[in-house]
């Protein structure tokens, strides 16, 4: 009987402790928009003199907040954007000018960290994760000096009176995207407003570095590395669909 009582006080203690450590349990479910601005380029290897591109990015988010770690308010968010990226190349000689844009449809699986008021009052907090893409259209603009560089680019031979940026790379501005599909991971930090009526305002800075390429990276090929680097400030907003019950919450 004493061995019954022992086992049965470590079970009860050891069940208070593992519950003390997971934190206090939310079950608050939010839906939202976004819209933002990029600031991508792309590395690419040999590298290539590009300024910024920019580009609006627009979509919609869900977040589901599922406990509270000691300070911490834990919740998994994800999204589906509407982006779009590309790389602008200004040369030295300034003769030409020439942009790529690409629009992507991103969905980005992150985890969120918050510190501060959940309901009433600012919280900030730290997010990261994944994030998977595919481009859906692309389009050039060109402007100088560009001569035939407009011809289709024919693999069999150089084009005629094509420019050349410092490095003398040339052959990018005839390639159409090779590798639609993307993955990479995206992190940044924010700060969250809320108000139990209105809902939840957070304004964001993200930076996203891709794993993946554009262009194939073989080696008979003409880049060895092709990847968006992206950073993103965006606003969102999010109106409570499901909040735990419990008059503790602030």
């Amino acid at each position: 009987m004493k061995k019954l009582i022992v086992c049965a006080c470590s079970l009860f203690m050891a069940s208070a402790f593992a519950k003390a450590q997971v934190g206090k349990y939310r079950s608050d479910l939010a839906i939202g928009v976004n819209g933002g601005l990029t600031m991508n380029s792309v590395t690419f290897s040999p590298r290539i003199q590009q300024s910024m591109h920019f580009g609006p990015e627009v979509g919609v988010s869900i977040r589901y907040t599922c406990e509270k770690y000691f300070a911490a308010v834990c919740a998994l968010q994800a999204e589906v954007n509407f982006t779009n990226l590309g790389w602008r190349e200004v040369p030295e000689n300034g003769s030409y000018t020439y942009t790529r844009n690409m629009n992507y449809i991103q969905v980005p699986f992150m985890t969120r960290m918050g510190f501060g008021r959940e309901r009433k009052g600012a919280m900030g907090y730290i997010i990261l994760g994944p994030q998977l893409g595919f481009c859906i259209g692309e389009n050039d603009i060109r402007s100088g000096e560009w001569g035939d560089a407009t011809n289709p680019y024919d693999p069999q031979g150089p084009l005629i009176n094509v420019p050349k940026n410092a490095e003398g790379a040339w052959q990018q501005y005839n390639m159409a995207i090779e590798k639609k599909f993307q993955y990479g991971i995206t992190g940044g930090a924010g700060v969250e407003f809320s108000h139990p009526k209105v809902g939840h305002f957070a304004l964001e800075g993200r930076y996203y570095f891709g794993l993946s390429d554009i262009f194939n990276n073989g080696k008979k090929d003409i880049f060895g590395r092709s990847a968006n680097s992206t950073i993103t400030v965006k606003l969102s907003y999010f109106i409570d669909v499901k909040k735990t019950k419990d008059n503790s919450i602030k």
